[in-house]
């Protein structure tokens, strides 16, 4: 998984204080300046989010204006799962 983080550059994971991610970390690719892709990291798994916020000082700290499950228990090896990413990141 680190790889996909670091190909795609996703920053270091930080502590979710929202109470939207269950206090799990997580790890966030800016779109624009109010959407970003977001990575759980809940236990083992990883879960693909995209979301809404005001801005990117938000992230962990504020609950998202809008969110969305991509993929629950990313797998790299899943063709489904990279283009997901693909789709948002081109």
């Amino acid at each position: 998984m680190e790889s996909i983080l670091k190909y795609y550059e996703f920053s270091p994971f930080i502590k979710d204080t929202s109470q939207t991610f269950g206090k799990n970390e997580i790890s966030y690719f800016e779109l624009n300046t109010t959407h970003f892709l977001i990575f759980e990291k809940d236990g083992d798994e990883y879960n693909l989010y995209i979301s809404k916020f005001k801005n990117e000082k938000e992230i962990g700290k504020k609950p998202p204006e809008i969110i969305e499950l991509l993929v629950k228990s990313y797998d790299k090896s899943n063709s489904k799962h990279r283009v997901a990413i693909r789709k948002y990141i081109g």
